[in-house]
């Protein structure tokens, strides 16, 4: 098993769906997982930005899935493993599609009140604009979103006993509108089943923990304690928790970090050495405190 600062600077390369660099580093997410003892399927489907994003042709994603032989599955620990640069950084858009709501809202209200049609200008203006900015290409190496899911997956595999009964999910495609989750939800359904997943999707080393609780249970509110999580059931963000939950028992997304964070993500300053690991490592040692001590996590037979 490769050392986690290593393997950061392997996997840390702009990896956009069905590139070169996209291939090489779902070959070493397939040995890394082999290394620790998994058997490790793909589920293949073909993926392009859907609207509002845009970019790319078609090209060939595949979701990676990892059990251990014969154990049973009751947890899922996920993190998407594609990136994606945009014009702005997630930050930048977030403040852009504010003004939008804030300038339809207008616009509704002087409508309203017999105002000209004209004030419809400033509302279709944000929203061209915002499509505008939301082209993907390649050329961020993603170190935030998402390698640093991704070793916290893998921290969290190492800190648990070889029987927990935890399988591996690295979808696809999530940069271009949660694609390998929804292939996985529609002809994979029966791994999720009666299952909690805990998805990870950005792991800074600075700002607070954030659990996005999409379909809570006492796993997850056992996480956000130990995690001193901020607990949210609603944020302006895209992740896969939201369509995976719909097949889950319990699902979350964990995140970790600040305005300064959403500043970079999506663009070429996402770099590794923005990151010294410590927070994958925490929140690692905190989830798989939390695995440990549900008595139903050590595996077994199916």
């Amino acid at each position: 098993m490769t050392d986690q600062r290593a393997l950061l600077e392997e996997i840390a390369v702009s990896r956009l769906v069905g590139t070169t660099n996209h291939t090489d580093v779902r070959a070493v997410l397939k040995r890394e997982l082999a290394a620790r003892g998994f058997v490790v399927m793909e589920q293949r489907l073909r993926a392009r930005p859907r609207p509002p994003l845009w970019g790319p042709g078609p090209a060939e994603a595949i979701n990676l899935i990892a059990v251990r032989p014969r154990a049973r599955v009751l947890t899922w620990l996920a993190a998407h493993y594609d990136s994606k640069r945009q014009p702005i950084s997630m930050a930048a858009r977030l403040v852009l599609a504010a003004t939008l709501v804030v300038a339809l809202l207008a616009a509704s209200v002087t409508l309203l009140a017999g105002g000209s049609t004209l004030i419809l200008a400033v509302p279709v203006g944000v929203a061209a604009l915002f499509l505008v900015l939301n082209r993907v290409s390649a050329g961020s190496p993603g170190a935030v979103d998402n390698c640093s899911g991704i070793l916290t997956v893998l921290a969290t595999v190492d800190a648990l006993p070889p029987d927990a009964a935890v399988g591996v999910v690295f979808p696809d495609a999530e940069e271009y509108g949660l694609l390998g989750a929804k292939a996985l939800l529609r002809e994979r359904a029966n791994l999720l089943a009666d299952t909690a997943l805990v998805n990870f999707d950005g792991i800074d080393d600075r700002g607070g923990v954030i659990a996005f609780v999409h379909r809570g249970g006492p796993t997850v509110d056992a996480l956000v304690h130990a995690l001193g999580a901020r607990r949210a059931r609603a944020l302006p963000v895209v992740v896969d928790g939201l369509v995976l939950a719909r097949g889950t028992r319990e699902c979350v997304t964990i995140m970790r970090g600040d305005w300064g964070t959403a500043r970079v993500v999506h663009t070429p300053r996402d770099t590794v050495d923005r990151l010294t690991l410590a927070g994958v490592g925490l929140v690692a040692q905190a989830v798989a405190g939390v695995l440990r001590s549900v008595p139903a996590l050590k595996g077994g037979a199916r």
